[in-house]
């Protein structure tokens, strides 16, 4: 385990007393770690959380919530505006929604870069240009409105923002998922490859377990706001906790073409399976 860069012991977020995450705990290092589960389970809950964006009336409370020797607990909301996208960044689900429809992307790439530098004109356009480069874009994208592009380039023009600041760690929240299969496989090897070339922390949130088991280290399995199994990515195929097992056992392919899936008993507390996390 390398040293952390984010820790989070306990983290619970209400919805006027009701419970989306409870009492969830995890560390992240400079590797790549995978939080799984189905819909609905408390993953992209848990990123709004990390990234301080849960709105009222959620409330966020934790035993610790810190990045690196920061409290995130305790920050201001300009305090937050200084970790968020320089030390913290995130690649939201889909560039239709997450991307300034009347900005041009080179101009949204820059306004990050301003937020948390004092660069001169120059500067600015260079560090850009390398930002696109980085993401496989070529320069003229710099002047391309979001409604130009494919859902890839989208995606590739996300991921240069959220990289430009060169953050520490990064939160991909089912960056694929809007994607074909072939397209989802480029964009999370590109986020694998910058996240390994710069030494960053990866928290990828998924469903796509096959994808999971191939390009991270660690997994996170969440169901209905608790965790509730984790351990190598690379071990998913052979994993003994039912939830888990049944989560990779339900997967689609040529090989289960006409056969039923297996359905998940949900009589089963898999919250407090032996299995479980701990």
């Amino acid at each position: 385990m390398t040293e952390p860069l984010l820790v989070a012991r306990n983290l619970s977020i209400n919805f006027n007393g009701h419970p989306v995450v409870d009492n969830l705990s995890l560390t992240i290092g400079r590797e790549k770690v995978a939080l799984v589960g189905e819909s609905g389970s408390g993953k992209s809950m848990t990123a709004r959380a990390l990234m301080g964006l849960v709105r009222n009336p959620g409330i966020v409370s934790a035993d610790t919530l810190c990045y690196r020797q920061t409290d995130l607990l305790t920050l201001k909301p300009r305090q937050w505006n200084e970790v968020r996208g320089a030390k913290i960044a995130m690649v939201l689900q889909d560039p239709r929604y997450a991307l300034n429809p009347v900005r041009c992307i080179g101009k949204q790439i820059e306004e990050s870069l301003t937020l948390h530098h004092s660069l001169t004109r120059a500067d600015r356009h260079e560090r850009v240009l390398n930002a696109l480069a980085a993401v496989g874009l070529p320069e003229n994208i710099y002047h391309s409105y979001p409604g130009q592009l494919s859902g890839g380039m989208g995606q590739r023009a996300m991921l240069a923002i959220a990289l430009v600041n060169d953050p520490q760690l990064l939160i991909a929240d089912e960056p694929t998922s809007a994607l074909d299969a072939r397209l989802r496989n480029q964009i999370l090897d590109l986020i694998v490859e910058q996240t390994t070339r710069r030494n960053m922390g990866l928290l990828l949130i998924s469903h796509d377990l096959p994808l999971v088991a191939t390009r991270c280290d660690r997994v996170l399995v969440m169901y209905q706001g608790k965790l509730v199994d984790q351990g190598l990515a690379a071990d998913l195929p052979s994993a003994t906790h039912p939830y888990t097992r049944t989560l990779w056992a339900c997967r689609p392919s040529a090989a289960t073409y006409g056969q039923e899936l297996p359905v998940l008993d949900r009589s089963i507390d898999f919250t407090r399976s032996e299995h479980g996390a701990d």
